[in-house]
């Protein structure tokens, strides 16, 4: 029925296996992927020379949205994210739109990551091409879909390697890319797209698309019935990989933005969605490319596989509450996994993997991940003061940046966002008065 809720701890609950390394591993795992790999290129199409100091926004952005996260995580540590703080804290109706919105901002998140793997892989390999492209994006979708429905213990196996291998690969482009001989002068903000000129609307526009790399940090918090003590092990775990990703996201932009400049990088990224390779290949010292080819793909692997993770524990939160069918709160008793929710965002990620276009996936996910944060910090703005961690100023901050830069991308794809949540709020309607009856 909706409104109501299998108690987690039950025999519908999940185990408590991740400990705070796990955690961290989850959160890097969730974000160094698409957003360094492919999406710096996208906002340099967008900003030019500004790119950099987009990165730094977003980061800044993410920081707000970040400690509002590990606050209400560790509050209400419970699978479902902002989905069940919407619930506990707002209404009904928020919190459903929460986990709607989710479920939109991250499949398309997920799709994009798949693309970038598959672009990164074909460009290594010598065979670029759309149609290859989307074949083995979707191929990777379902085998990750797979490997996540088999359980938690598994996945951070695999997790830990890849994020492991990711960091290597990224400190030897940074280091080797320092060192190298710099590009021609960088373009001002808009020349590496149809943009130009925009200045000020064109850093904002890109700083919308750059938050959306920081957000892996929301793995942690939907996974709160699979943390070791979660209100300490949660917000730890959450700024650990803020502070981690950030150091990391500014100096790969800055190195890839110094040695092929914002349209090297841009066009990169429209020709074989794999810009940090194509910029790897102009660096003096062989094999680089190479090393960074294997890393995106291992990076984005490890994208897709928490955000099915991810995804998979808010529709098991929906299912519990009569959101989404009842079929999706189930556990798989043999592997602790909710697999039939697990299979459901698989195969919508592979839907919308077989667009083919980057450019689309990442903007949507843009916008609804705005939307889904803005309600996050409303939701930290009404715990009550005896769990509150930090002060109200963050939330604050947090729900003002949000609903400010989600209007900033293409009007086309913000109207198409507002579109899916009409149809969601209509959902909801229906939903409620079937249970009712």
């Amino acid at each position: 029925m909706t409104g109501g809720r299998r108690d987690p701890g039950g025999d519908q609950g999940l185990r408590r296996v991740v400990g705070l390394p796990g955690a961290v591993l989850l959160g890097l795992g969730s974000i160094l992927g698409t957003g360094i790999f492919v999406s710096i290129g996208i906002a340099a199409g967008v900003a030019g020379g500004w790119v950099v100091p987009a990165v730094a926004l977003a980061a800044i952005v993410a920081a707000f949205n970040g400690l509002s996260s590990a606050q209400l995580a560790a509050s209400h540590p419970v699978s479902g994210g902002t989905y069940e703080y919407g619930y506990r804290y707002l209404n009904p109706l928020l919190g459903f739109l929460a986990g709607w919105m989710f479920l939109a901002a991250k499949s398309a998140s997920a799709a994009t990551a798949a693309l970038g793997l598959s672009g990164y892989l074909l460009t290594a390999l010598g065979h670029p091409g759309v149609g290859g492209r989307v074949a083995l994006a979707v191929s990777a979708v379902l085998l990750l879909t797979f490997l996540v429905a088999g359980g938690m213990r598994r996945s951070n196996r695999a997790n830990a390697f890849i994020v492991s291998f990711t960091l290597a690969a990224l400190a030897l482009f940074v280091v080797v890319g320092a060192l190298a001989s710099g590009a021609p002068a960088t373009p001002a903000a808009g020349s590496g797209g149809d943009g130009a000129a925009r200045g000020t609307s064109a850093l904002l526009h890109a700083t919308a698309l750059m938050f959306v790399a920081y957000t892996g940090y929301g793995r942690v918090a939907t996974l709160g019935e699979e943390v070791l003590e979660p209100r300490r092990t949660i917000p730890r775990a959450i700024i650990a990989t803020l502070v981690v990703t950030m150091a990391v996201y500014v100096s790969v932009t800055w190195v890839a933005v110094k040695v092929a400049g914002a349209d090297g990088l841009a066009q990169a990224t429209r020709t074989d969605v794999a810009p940090l390779e194509v910029v790897a290949g102009l660096l003096p010292v062989p094999g680089v490319a190479w090393v960074i080819g294997a890393a995106a793909v291992t990076a984005m692997t490890g994208v897709l596989l928490n955000l099915i993770l991810g995804l998979s524990r808010v529709a098991l939160a929906m299912g519990r509450r009569g959101d989404l069918p009842a079929a999706m709160a189930r556990v798989d008793a043999r592997h602790g996994s909710p697999t039939r929710a697990v299979w459901l965002v698989g195969l919508i990620i592979a839907g919308l993997a077989s667009i083919g276009s980057v450019e689309t996936t990442w903007s949507f996910s843009a916008f609804t991940v705005l939307v889904y944060y803005a309600l996050t910090n409303l939701a930290a703005l009404r715990l009550p003061p005896e769990e509150r961690r930090y002060p109200r100023i963050v939330p604050f901050l947090g729900l003002v940046s949000c609903l400010g830069l989600a209007f900033w991308v293409d009007a086309g794809i913000w109207l198409v966002g507002l579109g899916l949540a009409g149809v969601g709020v209509l959902w909801h309607g229906i939903a409620r008065r079937a249970s009712a009856n």
